[in-house]
């Protein structure tokens, strides 16, 4: 069972690492922050009394969860903007024209600048890797996303793994190269 004071560091140390992986994934800091903040509060309320060394995993599951819940609730609130955007006034004057969302430009460098297209290719290039990721054998993943993706040193990979840091290496260098020749072999190039 995780104490307080391990709950706390352990938080404190994953912030960083969350919050980056939250803002590569919906692009939108406000929105990573608070999906960051939703993922901690939700690990210390229902998983707080397991043990520490289960933390991370659980963590990163939770963080996955929060993400995927964002992505759902943009689609709908997306779903009812467009459909009551399509209603008109239907009137002759000038002003129905008007289209407030039409004359806002976005910030260049924001997923609302992105063009449709863009998004689409993001998101299934996005799917792609993620389904690579999850055919790497299961110790090469593990390895890759605590090095990768929470970024996590050798050191805290190996202690996470029960392996040696040789092992770590290894499996991240097997899962790298693995990685790379699926996504060539796919036409994505990083």
């Amino acid at each position: 069972m995780a104490t307080d004071k391990e709950l706390s560091d352990f938080l404190e140390n994953v912030e960083r690492r969350a919050f980056k992986q939250a803002v590569y994934a919906v692009r939108k800091d406000e929105a990573a922050l608070d999906i960051v903040q939703d993922a901690m509060i939700k690990l210390a309320e229902k998983y707080g009394d397991k043990p520490a060394d289960e933390l991370p995993m659980l963590f990163q599951r939770i963080l996955q969860n929060t993400i995927h819940d964002f992505f759902r609730r943009e689609k709908v609130r997306n779903t009812w903007v467009s459909l009551f955007s399509s209603f008109g006034h239907g009137g002759d004057d000038s002003q129905d024209d008007f289209d407030v969302l039409e004359s806002l430009e976005s910030a260049e460098g924001t997923e609302a600048a992105e063009s449709s297209a863009d998004k689409v290719e993001r998101q299934q290039t996005l799917m792609q890797i993620d389904a690579e990721i999850q055919k790497l054998p299961t110790r090469q993943r593990e390895a890759f996303l605590m090095r990768y993706w929470q970024d996590m040193d050798v050191a805290e990979t190996a202690a996470a793994m029960g392996c040696s840091e040789g092992s770590v290496k290894t499996h991240c260098s097997r899962a790298t190269h693995a990685l790379a020749q699926a996504l060539r072999a796919k036409g994505i190039t990083l």
